[in-house]
């Protein structure tokens, strides 16, 4: 057993896990954060993506121990309260999803796609980085619409941010 210590969702969290642990399995179990969903255990399917010090990584690929002393964000820190983020919001208005499986890893992926392209993003992009993420309900179109509309909406956020900041 190997102590376990991370921030998740800005909250400092601690405990004890095997070091064969993943931490899905950490975040879903000890956590009780669930939103991080378990689908191939082969990590092609992309519905276990969390943030990982700012980045996306699927969780089923890094041990819990491995992420000790990391800053970790799961789809149930996302929202403001009950202000969805704009990428949860871009998904719910442009019907970005059918049984909701994939959606959590689709929306993780979707945020960090869009912090790393704040200029803005076109269809052929979204589809080559959506490659890692498996959706078996839908063809794919609404939840490239959903992340294009995001993309647009956290880009004017921010350029009006920067126009008060001037």
């Amino acid at each position: 057993m190997s102590d376990v210590s991370l921030t998740v969702n800005g909250k400092r969290v601690s405990g004890s896990a095997e070091d064969r642990t993943l931490l899905v399995h950490f975040l879903r179990e000890h956590l009780g954060l669930t939103g991080t969903h378990v689908g191939c255990d082969t990590s092609q399917c992309g519905a276990c993506v969390v943030h990982v010090d700012g980045r996306a990584v699927k969780s089923c690929t890094m041990l819990a121990v491995q992420a000790s002393g990391s800053t970790i964000v799961t789809i149930e820190g996302l929202a403001n309260g009950s202000d969805l983020h704009p990428v949860q919001a871009a998904f719910k208005e442009h019907h970005g999803l059918q049984c909701g499986f994939c959606t959590p890893g689709m929306i993780m992926t979707a945020t960090d796609m869009i912090a790393r392209h704040p200029e803005g993003l076109d269809e052929a992009t979204v589809r080559a980085e959506l490659e890692g993420n498996i959706c078996r309900c839908t063809g794919y179109h609404n939840i490239v619409k959903a992340i294009l509309a995001a993309s647009q909406t956290m880009a004017k956020g921010s350029k009006g941010r920067a126009k008060q900041a001037a």
